[in-house]
């Protein structure tokens, strides 16, 4: 596991230097094994199952989508003339338990624009939402939250 995420690590870093030369990449290499063995705990790791890696990449597209999908809804609202706007703070509950996984979630609402995470407590999120058609929780979990947490659920459990 170790030596996969050093790979992966020194991947990344050789293509963001453009670094090709041999003894670069074994430097690069051992320094992100070093990374990996220091930084990483094993044991706490979630097993990567080749159903996780496909949800991992349905959830990229989704957040895509969605991000697209709500470009477009901020720019209409504000072309239009009288700026069809009702902002607030809204609660939602999420249904996950890991800790990696909220954040994920609190990161991806608020790079969808519209809205925006505020905080984060015990179980409910608060969110800064262009659009609060009314103050129901359940409502507004299920527009904002749900379709993230569907493939969240899977990755993180």
């Amino acid at each position: 596991m170790l030596v996969s995420l050093a790979v992966v690590l020194a991947l990344f870093y050789a293509i963001w230097t453009h670094s090709t030369d041999p003894g670069n990449l074994s430097i690069i290499f051992l320094t992100a094994l070093l990374v990996a063995v220091f930084f990483s705990d094993a044991r706490k790791m979630p097993a990567l199952t080749p159903r996780k890696v496909f949800y991992s990449l349905a959830y990229i597209l989704f957040l895509i989508k969605e991000i697209i999908k709500s470009n477009f809804d901020v720019a209409r609202r504000v072309i239009q003339p009288v700026m069809p706007i009702n902002p607030g703070i809204v609660p939602v509950k999420t249904k996950l338990k890991s800790p990696i996984g909220r954040m994920i979630l609190a990161n991806s609402i608020t790079l969808t624009p519209g809205t925006l995470t505020v905080d984060v407590r015990g179980d409910h999120f608060y969110i800064h939402w262009i659009d609060v058609t009314d103050g129901d929780e359940q409502g507004a979990t299920q527009a904002i939250v749900s379709g993230f947490e569907k493939y969240l659920e899977v990755i993180f459990g």
